[in-house]
């Protein structure tokens, strides 16, 4: 996990118009022709990168010899091997999959909290920052926010707590039927996203409302299209209620621009009961044909017409030009990768084998 911070203050003594450069990790493109129009604020960028080396290089690359490069801090964390499976859905109802993901670049666009507050790096194991979801949601008419006071359960087999942490699964938004009749709607929650490219949409779910098992079942949509069925809490945690886990779906952006994503009661749901139910939403770019997150450009392309002779890189912390910023940081090199799926299995009862082939592709918490 990577994690570049950039703010270009008024009091720079540097001139905006020259600031112009390009970031590149390893083989891949994350930022091309980046400006000081972006850095007005400060502003983080988060990438997970595959490394099958023992080094992680981090470059930056003016345009030309008289730009210069601005970098504020640089993290590098060595993320659990688990974070991101190495299959994610296309399509859960078909058994569509989309596989090798672990060999991609990926750029976190958005990580939403839904239903609750801001988690700030402090309440998060890898320092990250969960947003409450009262931009994207289209509507919150006929939904409602429940907050949970008691002990996410958490089941081997699974993530661990570094997937969400508990703030991310005590609370959520949800749909109730509070008489005979089942609601007919759902909860939208609307992204704006850059078309032509490949998304890795992970959705979190806990059953920390329902009263009794069996009860919650529902649709999730993603784009306007159903993508998976009545979708049964109670079957995968193996009746267990408040035990989150997490399924991993890959978009492609269209030209709308936007990414949709949608919950809400299907042909099973029952009256007086929770009908739709969603904690938390994180959305990464995966990186296109050319190795690029950021346009068609290429590395090979940038390096080729990248001025040799620039001296304008610079840590503005600490003050130093140098001709090619390099983070060189010595990684625990991975092994190699086992055969995963979009959500892990849970252990599974001689009571619950009708269900293997379920539990087969369902991921959940770990302790």
């Amino acid at each position: 996990m990577v994690r570049l911070h950039f703010y270009l203050s008024n009091s720079s003594n540097l001139d905006p118009a020259d600031v112009r450069f390009h970031v590149t990790v390893n083989e891949y493109l994350v930022l091309s022709n980046f400006t000081a129009q972006n850095m007005k604020s400060p502003k983080v960028l988060e990438y997970m990168i595959w490394v099958d080396t023992e080094k992680l290089v981090i470059s930056f690359l003016p345009l030309e010899k008289t730009n210069v490069a601005v970098v504020s801090a640089i993290e590098v964390i060595s993320a659990p091997k688990d974070l991101i499976e190495d299959k994610a859905f296309i399509n859960y109802d078909k058994g569509e999959l989309f596989s090798g993901l672990t060999k991609y670049a990926l750029e976190t666009v958005y990580r939403v909290n839904i239903g609750g507050p801001k988690v700030t790096p402090f309440n998060d194991s890898l320092w990250r920052t969960w947003i409450p979801d009262n931009t994207f949601i289209r509507s919150i008419d006929g939904s409602e926010r429940v907050y949970f006071s008691g002990r996410i359960k958490y089941q081997k087999g699974g993530a661990s707590r570094e997937v969400a942490p508990d703030n991310v699964y005590n609370s959520a938004r949800l749909i109730r039927s509070s008489n005979s009749t089942v609601p007919n709607h759902n909860i939208t929650w609307v992204f704006p996203v850059v078309p032509g490219f490949k998304y890795l949409l992970r959705t979190h779910f806990c059953d920390i409302a329902s009263i009794s098992l069996g009860l919650l079942y529902f649709n999730l949509y993603i784009n306007g299209s159903l993508v998976y069925n009545n979708l049964d809490l109670t079957t995968i945690t193996n009746g267990v209620l408040a035990s989150p886990f997490y399924a991993d779906f890959v978009i492609v952006a269209d030209n709308s621009e936007v990414l949709t994503v949608s919950v809400g009661p299907s042909n099973m749901s029952f009256p007086y009961s929770v009908d739709a139910i969603l904690n938390g939403i994180e959305i990464l770019k995966i990186n296109n044909s050319m190795g690029s997150l950021d346009g068609e450009l290429s590395v090979d392309s940038v390096l080729r017409s990248w001025p040799r002779r620039n001296m304008g890189c610079i840590v503005p912390f600490f003050g130093v030009a140098c001709f090619l910023l390099i983070a060189s940081v010595v990684m625990g090199r991975r092994k190699g990768v086992k055969d995963s799926v979009a959500w892990s299995p849970l252990p599974v009862s001689d009571a619950s084998l009708k269900f293997e082939k379920q539990l087969s592709t369902s991921k959940l918490g770990n302790i």
